[in-house]
């Protein structure tokens, strides 16, 4: 085990689309918070630390956690932001615990629509001469991806439509609806992808000291975790290859003291921006060659009561809260080991992998495990 204090999982409030308009996102931030805090059983006077993450642009404001630090209580309270992906807020806070000067963290994230055009935000985020100029979006992004995949791969189109297919079941079976269908960018078709939406999350995470101290019984415990980064320029990327979750993928199984990557779960949660994102982790985290892709997909392998259900939740191909829904997988996890997942929990949940894809043909990889048991 790579950290010297091992995390956990005690709080977990995900909301992955909120249609209502009745709320500032101010009221967003505070009712998240406070829905994670009231599922750990604690209040913020028991947070020593917060860990946030946010999008200036999509929130359509300058250094938005100024904003935010009174909703998620950070007043007197030490709290940090990362403006990169909702998944690096999590990461953020697990270190924070590890490094023994905190024994409690909030972590949150969300991703409003009030930006008047999402793919102009978005554009913002690429380099200003080559990519901006295009105009390059995350959607059209993806699309150059799922085409160099359907290049290098003879029937990859087919699995990623029973991909697709396989998270919308999924999603109308964990939450009421689903999103609606994207633009076409093409291979990828609207039924592949959905609009953005709405969406926070928020997890508490304490140090085993502050659980045992507690009595906590429901504990997601982080085994193991990787993260990294591809180069932005997409031209210097193999778009048809996921070497960055590969090695994401790596650090975490080398913490948790995995190497059969394939049997060591009992559920996962893909970045499904496309079914092609998800054929790709498939391969980069070991659960699946790209050779197989066709028979494991026709096949039920990744449904719920197959050998490894793929998001339970739907993934973001049913709702897709843009900024948070790393973070939101990473959280669905945590909840199906604590056994709260609540219509789509998988039985006899021991341990899970969450993939955390962000950014323009997911540039940003992340990989996360939680299990029932504490390593150290």
């Amino acid at each position: 085990m790579g950290l010297k204090v091992q995390p956990g999982v005690i709080g977990c409030a995900i909301r992955p689309v909120i249609a209502s308009r009745d709320r500032s996102l101010e009221e967003i931030i505070y009712d998240t918070a406070q829905m994670a805090l009231a599922d750990a059983g604690l209040t913020i006077e028991d947070i020593d630390g917060i860990a946030v993450a946010s999008n200036d642009q999509f929130d359509g404001r300058s250094i938005s956690v100024m904003m935010a630090s009174g909703p998620v209580g950070g007043v007197d309270r030490d709290i940090m932001s990362t403006p990169s992906a909702g998944e690096h807020a999590f990461i953020l806070g697990a270190l924070r615990v590890a490094t023994r000067q905190f024994r409690t963290q909030l972590i949150v994230s969300w991703s409003p629509t009030e930006v008047s055009s999402m793919p102009e935000a978005q554009r913002l985020g690429t380099d200003p001469y080559f990519h901006r100029a295009l105009p390059l979006d995350e959607l059209s992004a993806h699309a150059l991806q799922a085409s160099a995949v359907e290049n290098a791969v003879p029937g990859a189109r087919a699995a990623a439509e029973s991909v697709a297919e396989k998270n919308r079941v999924h999603g109308r079976m964990a939450y009421a609806g689903s999103g609606e269908a994207g633009k076409l960018r093409w291979p990828v078709t609207p039924g592949m992808t959905s609009e953005p939406v709405t969406g926070a999350v928020a997890m508490v995470l304490a140090s085993p000291e502050f659980i045992a101290e507690r009595g906590f019984k429901d504990v997601a415990w982080l085994q193991g975790m990787g993260w990294t980064t591809e180069t932005g320029f997409l031209g210097d990327r193999d778009l048809s290859t996921a070497p960055a979750l590969e090695a994401a993928a790596r650090q975490a199984y080398a913490m948790a003291g995995i190497t059969d990557p394939a049997g060591a779960f009992g559920v996962a949660e893909i970045t499904d921006a496309t079914p092609y994102a998800e054929l790709l982790a498939y391969e980069a985290l070991g659960l699946c060659h790209r050779d197989d892709w066709a028979a494991r997909t026709a096949d039920g392998s990744f449904r719920m009561g197959g050998r490894l259900p793929v998001n339970p939740s739907g993934g973001v191909l049913t709702w897709n809260p843009v900024f948070c829904t790393g973070m939101i997988r990473i959280a669905e996890i945590a909840q199906q080991v604590r056994g709260r997942a609540g219509t789509h929990q998988v039985p006899d949940v021991r341990r899970g992998l969450a993939h955390a894809g962000s950014g323009f043909a997911m540039q940003y990889q992340s990989a996360v495990i939680f299990g029932q048991e504490a390593r150290l």
